[in-house]
C-alpha cells in the first residue's frame, strides 16, 4: 500500500523524502483561485520519479452549482488541470463533489456532473482518472451523503469517473465508518484513493477540520480499519507539517503491517 501526504508544491519529490513517503498530493495552482496552472519546469523530474503523484483540483471549482458564472469556468479549470495533472505523470486528480444553492433542484446538480464529463469527451476525454471526493459539509451537496452520491454515480454511468473517500469528510459529514467501505463500494464499485485524516468535529458536525491520526474525534483504530478494507493508495492531509506528517505516515505502516 502507498502511503503519502499533501505537500508544498513547489518541490514534492524533496517534500515526499523528507516525509519518507510513497506518494505526494499537490496542487497545480492557488487553489482559492481562478487561474490555469503553468507548466512546470520539473515536469520530466516528476514524471520519471519513483513517487506517485496526486493533484488536488482548487476548491472553487463547483461544476454542479446552477449558477453560471461558476459552473462553466469550473468545467474549464477543471479540464485544464486534468491536462497538466496528466503531463506531471499524476495518477489521479481530486476533485471535490461540489453542491447546488438553498432552493434550487439537486437533480440539476447531478446533471450537471453528467455534462461536465460530456463537456470533456468533446475534447477527448479527461486525460487521467478523475476522482470525485465525498464532503463534509452542506445540506445541498452532491457528495456528503451516500444517498446522494448514488444519484451522483447515477448521473455518471455512461462515464469513467473515479472515487476519492475522505475519512474526516465522511465522519463529519454523518457518515458512519463502521462498514463505509463495502456501502461506498456497493455504489461507486471503487475507492481509487484514501484521504486519511482524523476529524477536529464531531460527528455530522459539517466541519471540514481535519486533525492527525491519533487526535481528533475518530478512534484512530476505526480509522486503520477503513483504510485497510479499501485497499487503496492512501494520502494524509493532516496538520504539523513534515513531523506531524511523517509521524502519521509512519503510524498507518505500523499498524497496517502489525495487521497484514
Amino acid at each position: 500500500m502507498r502511503i503519502g501526504a499533501h505537500v508544498d508544491p513547489a518541490d514534492p519529490l524533496a517534500e515526499a523524502a523528507a516525509r519518507e513517503a510513497d506518494a505526494v498530493q499537490f496542487f497545480l495552482a492557488d487553489p482559492q483561485g481562478w487561474k490555469a496552472p503553468k507548466p512546470r519546469e520539473d515536469a520530466e523530474r516528476l514524471r520519471t520519479a519513483d513517487v506517485d503523484l496526486y493533484v488536488h483540483a482548487p476548491y472553487v471549482i463547483n461544476v454542479a452549482t446552477l449558477n453560471n458564472r461558476i459552473r462553466i469556468p469550473s468545467r474549464k479549470l477543471l479540464l485544464g488541470h486534468a491536462t497538466a495533472a496528466a503531463a506531471v505523470g499524476a495518477k489521479g486528480l481530486i476533485v471535490h463533489g461540489g453542491h447546488v444553492t438553498a432552493g434550487d433542484d439537486l437533480a440539476k446538480g447531478f446533471d450537471n456532473w453528467r455534462k461536465t464529463f460530456a463537456y470533456a469527451a468533446d475534447s477527448g476525454g479527461f486525460p487521467l482518472p478523475v476522482l470525485i471526493e465525498n464532503t463534509a459539509g452542506g445540506d445541498n451537496a452532491c457528495a456528503r451523503h451516500l444517498d446522494a452520491l448514488a444519484r451522483l454515480w447515477d448521473a455518471l454511468g455512461d462515464h469513467e469517473v473515479g472515487f476519492c473517500l475522505d475519512t474526516c469528510h465522511a465522519h463529519a459529514g454523518g457518515e458512519d465508518l463502521l462498514g463505509l467501505v463495502d456501502r461506498v463500494k456497493a455504489i461507486t464499485g471503487r475507492i481509487d484513493l484514501v484521504h486519511a485524516n482524523n476529524s477536529k468535529g464531531a460527528f455530522d458536525s459539517g466541519q471540514d477540520r481535519h486533525d492527525n491520526l491519533t487526535g481528533g474525534t475518530i478512534d484512530p483504530e476505526l480509522l486503520v480499519a477503513v483504510i485497510r478494507a479499501a485497499g487503496a493508495p492512501v494520502i494524509v492531509e493532516t496538520p504539523g507539517g513534515v513531523e506531524g506528517q511523517a509521524s502519521d505516515i509512519a503510524f498507518l505502516r505500523g499498524q497496517l503491517g502489525a495487521g497484514a
